[in-house]
């Protein structure tokens, strides 16, 4: 069993020690495990850490749940995550509150180039409807990762646009990874990770959906992502507390106007009229507010039957399986020199067969 992974379980644990005061027990001990040995003294003369807690974490012996919640990770394929760890996702681990410890489950690359959330009402119109079909279908391009929380209306919707279109999806849930809530969407979550997507989570197994995990889980949310994209709600709800934790972020925030007094467009409205959002209608919003200079030509004919050399093949195949990539890691993986890749790629963009990307980066046209 991992004695680390235990200890870094067993710290979220603690009565009292919330992400802000964990990473400073780190800090001040030098590491998770040391936390457990120091003397009250020591602890109580951390910033933040008082007679209680410094009591709370001596007394805290019983490492039973942690070592289960071990168990638990090894039978089911979840990838333990911690704040520390390269593969952290570098977006979230910028905010101060940040999780220490993420429960993964499926793709384990939290940190994709493009990474935007789609949030809103569980009682999605079908104007919600319409709007998001639109968005994903013109995101394809940009092969950008939609991140939501599987939820009724807006977030599975999300979820399952992105599966339909092949765009990566990753949910975020307030539970642990024993469940998925609601029930219902457990198909539309198998799904997702069959298509390279992902479930992630701060709780470990056997925690509930309590009404106080869903905050925590839209931080997790908004701290994940370039921007936040709330298609409908309500004048209340959690697409706003998003939203709002989204700001708090320096997240852009961008919202879908709707027609005055119309229930749930009031949410949205409020956000743009109060300067809390920008507006967005349409992909092109979002392209400029984040400065995706990508051009894709939609071209009208194309040639169906292409002559290219075995060096052409080798790249095109290479970009094709990995939906995109940029030239050093083609380089690795080709074996060719630059001037070689070079003029590979040149001929390639000729024949309407890949187009560049910013950071010379590349990706297949079809």
């Amino acid at each position: 069993m991992d004695k680390d992974l235990v200890y870094k379980i067993a710290l979220t644990q603690i009565p009292g020690i919330g992400s802000v005061l964990a990473k400073n027990l780190i800090g001040y001990c030098g590491g998770v495990e040391p936390i457990f040995n120091k003397s009250i003294s020591f602890l109580k003369k951390i910033p933040g850490v008082g007679d209680v807690l410094a009591g709370n974490i001596k007394g805290f012996s019983d490492f039973t749940e942690a070592e289960i919640e071990c168990q638990f990770i090894v039978r089911n394929d979840i990838k333990p995550i911690f704040f520390l760890d390269a593969n952290y996702p570098v977006r979230l681990k910028n905010i101060p509150d940040c999780p220490i410890l993420l429960y993964v489950k499926g793709n384990g690359n939290l940190s994709p180039e493009k990474c935007i959330a789609i949030v809103g009402t569980r009682n999605m119109t079908a104007y919600g409807k319409q709007f998001i079909n639109q968005l994903i279908d013109d995101m394809l391009p940009y092969n950008a990762t939609i991140v939501s929380g599987l939820a009724y209306g807006v977030d599975v919707w999300a979820h399952k646009q992105c599966l339909k279109m092949g765009l990566n999806t990753y949910g975020v849930v307030a539970h642990g990874l024993d469940r998925i809530y609601p029930s219902v969407h457990a198909n539309v979550a198998t799904d997702m990770l069959a298509q390279k997507g992902a479930v992630i989570t701060e709780f470990i197994s056997g925690t509930a959906p309590d009404r106080e995990n869903f905050p925590k889980r839209n931080r997790i949310v908004a701290g994940m992502v370039d921007a936040v994209i709330v298609v409908e709600s309500a004048i209340s709800g959690g697409s706003l507390i998003t939203a709002e934790i989204a700001n708090q972020y320096n997240r852009d925030v961008l919202a879908v106007p709707g027609n005055i007094g119309a229930k749930y467009s009031a949410g949205c409205n409020y956000l743009i009229k109060s300067h809390k959002a920008n507006v967005i209608e349409g992909i092109d919003d979002l392209v400029r507010l984040l400065n995706w200079d990508v051009k894709i030509e939609k071209q009208t004919q194309r040639q169906l039957f292409v002559e290219l050399t075995d060096n052409e093949q080798m790249i095109l195949a290479l970009i094709r399986e990995n939906r995109e990539m940029g030239i050093d890691q083609l380089m690795a993986h080709a074996g060719f020199s630059s001037s070689v890749l070079a003029m590979t790629l040149l001929e390639l963009e000729m024949k309407n067969c890949i187009t560049s990307l910013p950071g010379k980066r590349y990706q297949t046209i079809y």
